[in-house]
């Protein structure tokens, strides 16, 4: 992909990755961007780099504009692998460039290079860089989503580059919303939203609330947002704003999200009534298999909605170790505003759904209790069972979203 216009003299210079399926333990099934910015100015400003393998293909397209030497002011936005581990690239053909980054982003960065003949100067919410006849303001964004995080808004030209705010992982020769929704869909894009949301910055909905807020406390005219990953927002870029506004408020769909793992097909024979007690409340509901599916999608679908029932079978007393690990990835994305239960089967002795409702309770997500329980193969009184409790959960996730309207 060559060097892409997005407004008068700023352009994309990044690189596609169509291959990556593993982005540091999350399933990646479309790939990612990793996208960085150059504006053409007095002083030729370059906005965040590349993942390193990919320091060739940004360089290639910087030279597309104008040699890299000509760089003097480095602005990283971002000290993560995939956006800064190109930096020393950029600085050898560029030395005297001055980095521009945060405090916390300087300390981190010293970690990854030998920094000592940089000029670097850090910066905070508010500061401002006057690279000609451009204005950039920079916007503190801690734990969106590691600590040395930040924004750069264009002021003449509205953008803001947010970087890992706003993303998603979606491989595209589409650099921009429109483009994409053209020839893709627009379903498709807001549901990489949500993949990248539930799966990244679901911990941090508070933060993403306040920080919104300050942003529009700022008086901001925002007429596109160019993020480090995915597609640049400059059809609508008030719809990934009110995304997240939603996302960060617990918004979710009026469903149940079925997750389980099953040994000898018992556990999974009991998903069948459930799903039937909780069609028959009128209540949508999607059935998950742990070992056939990613775990990042069956996150992003424990996330979409606002009930989900977590089913085991027992092995040595204990979870099943995939629903096991599931729950253990959910602990550490702080779900909140969800209605939980589980079910499961067991043979010699019972202990998994016991267990399960622990993790829940210890995530201080709502449960419905005591679940339900069946000792080898379902009978149809076990089946029964299912039907019923599917019904009474549908019933307390109807209640439970009512409060959210």
């Amino acid at each position: 992909m060559n060097a892409t216009l997005i407004k008068p003299d700023i352009y994309w210079v990044g690189a596609i990755d169509w291959a990556v399926r593993d982005f540091h333990g999350y399933m990646t099934p479309n790939g990612t961007t990793y996208n960085n910015y150059l504006i053409l100015d007095e002083k030729i400003t370059l906005l965040d780099t590349v993942k390193h393998d990919f320091s060739e293909i940004m360089l290639d397209n910087v030279s597309q504009l104008i040699h890299p030497s000509k760089i003097e002011y480095v602005i990283i936005n971002h000290i993560e692998n995939d956006h800064a581990t190109s930096l020393d690239r950029i600085m050898a053909f560029a030395p005297n460039a001055t980095i521009y980054i945060t405090e916390k982003g300087k300390k981190g960065i010293a970690r990854f290079f030998d920094i000592s003949s940089w000029n670097i100067k850090t910066v905070k919410t508010g500061d401002v860089l006057n690279i000609g006849k451009r204005n950039l303001l920079f916007i503190e964004t801690p734990m969106l989503h590691w600590p040395d995080s930040m924004m750069t808004y264009l002021k003449e030209d509205k953008i803001l580059i947010s970087q890992d705010g706003f993303g998603q992982h979606l491989a595209t020769s589409a650099r921009f919303d429109d483009e994409f929704i053209e020839c893709a869909s627009i379903s498709e894009l807001e549901d990489s939203v949500i993949d990248y949301y539930a799966n990244i910055l679901m911990p941090f909905g508070n933060i993403i609330k306040n920080k919104v807020a300050e942003i529009q406390k700022l008086g901001l005219e925002i007429e596109m947002i160019a993020p480090d990953h995915g597609i640049i927002w400059r059809r609508d870029p008030g719809k990934v704003l009110n995304m997240y506004m939603d996302m960060a408020t617990g918004k979710s769909n009026l469903s149940v999200a079925v997750i389980y793992d099953t040994m000898w097909h018992s556990t999974e024979m009991m998903t069948l009534p459930l799903m039937r007690g909780i069609r028959e409340e009128g209540v949508d509901c999607k059935v998950i298999k742990l070992r056939a599916t990613p775990m990042s999608i069956a996150i992003k679908e424990f996330w979409k909605a606002r009930g989900a029932l977590i089913g085991t079978p027992t092995l040595n007393n204990k979870m099943f170790p995939s629903v096991a690990e599931f729950l253990q990835h959910v602990a550490g994305l702080r779900p909140k505003d969800r209605i939980t239960g589980a079910f499961g089967s067991y043979g010699w002795g019972g202990g998994a759904v016991k267990e399960a409702y622990e993790w829940l309770k210890a995530m201080k997500l709502q449960t419905v209790e005591p679940g339900v329980e069946a000792l080898y193969r379902p009978a149809p009184e076990d089946d029964q069972k299912c039907y019923e409790f599917g019904k009474e959960f549908a019933r307390k996730v109807k209640e439970y979203h009512a409060q959210f309207k």
